[in-house]
């Protein structure tokens, strides 16, 4: 597993377009050497490569999504009959990325 320093992190929060102070660094890098510690001694538990992992505990039913049923697409003009701006047959929203 890679080591996990300030450099990692300060990499990791430009990529995600984030900056933090360096408080901020020191506390997240104190958190994962917790995590890490517990994972080294999750590792050290005898049989525990015996074991499926568990992504929850408990069987769960998603009885709340309604089958997918195909039907007629809205056409154009009901599309965007609401829209506050619209251009060239378009929704036009402000930019987002800069």
């Amino acid at each position: 597993m890679k080591e996990i320093n300030k450099q990692v992190l300060k990499d990791a929060a430009k990529r995600l377009l984030f900056d933090m102070s360096e408080e901020e660094y020191d506390t997240l890098l104190k958190e994962f050497d917790v995590i890490t510690k517990q994972m080294d001694l999750i590792g050290q538990i005898e049989g525990i490569d015996d074991h499926e992992p568990m992504t929850f505990p408990f069987d769960c039913e998603t009885a709340y999504l309604r089958e997918d049923i195909p039907a007629k697409p809205l056409s154009k003009e009901d599309a965007l009959k609401n829209a506050k701006n619209k251009t060239a047959g378009q929704i036009k929203l402000p930019k987002v990325v800069g």
